[in-house]
């Protein structure tokens, strides 16, 4: 376990250290399977900056989110929790509230889905409208999205963040900066256009 926790403390400094994160916003975690063949979750925990985690800071819970340590998980654990249970094949969450691409979030426009990581089988990265964040309904809400479709591997949160998984935290912290780089990029595309 303490070898998810190390994970859990690099990454999230990472996504902290790329300003993915700003204060102490977002959430990661690593579904993992223990010695017994328990399938458990390390996660980020609530009310810390993810740039200063330390392993004993990291939750363990179950797939319903019910503590195996002490330590208590993000108030978004029930999302992560959901997600791993409508996708087998996701092994790693970033839940991140990235400037540009919560920008958009908070906008009516759409993010375009770049090449760069993955084909483009929709124009857009897919979206679900506003509910409160924490909440039982948002991580029902965030699962039933993820599980429309097994290419689906990004999902904006209207008017909160945005949400990438990976089969690890590389590639899921990678495309939480690739998404972030591409609202940065339509941004800038967006102002150039509009100068006349």
């Amino acid at each position: 376990m303490e070898n998810v926790k190390k994970l859990i403390v690099d990454y999230s400094k990472k996504v902290y250290d790329k300003e993915l994160t700003p204060g102490k916003s977002g959430n990661i975690s690593i579904k993992f399977t223990d010695s017994e063949g328990n399938k458990l979750i390390a996660i980020s925990p609530t009310l810390l900056s993810l740039g200063i985690l330390k392993e004993e800071d990291i939750a363990i819970v179950d797939l319903d989110g019910n503590a195996i340590e002490n330590n208590k998980p993000s108030s978004e654990v029930y999302m992560h929790c959901n997600i791993y249970k409508k996708r087998e094949d996701i092994k790693a969450i970033v839940h991140t509230h990235s400037p540009y691409a919560t920008g958009f979030a908070h906008s009516h426009k759409k993010i375009k889905r770049y090449e760069g990581f993955g084909p483009i089988n929709i124009p857009y990265l897919a979206q679900i409208e506003y509910i409160k964040p924490g909440t039982v309904e948002l991580a029902e809400a965030v699962g039933d999205a993820f599980s429309k479709s097994e290419d689906m591997d990004v999902l904006v949160l209207k008017e909160h963040g945005i949400i990438t998984t990976g089969i690890n935290l590389l590639e899921a912290s990678d495309l939480a900066e690739f998404v972030e780089y591409s609202a940065k990029t339509q941004f800038i595309a967006n102002m150039l256009n509009s100068i006349k």
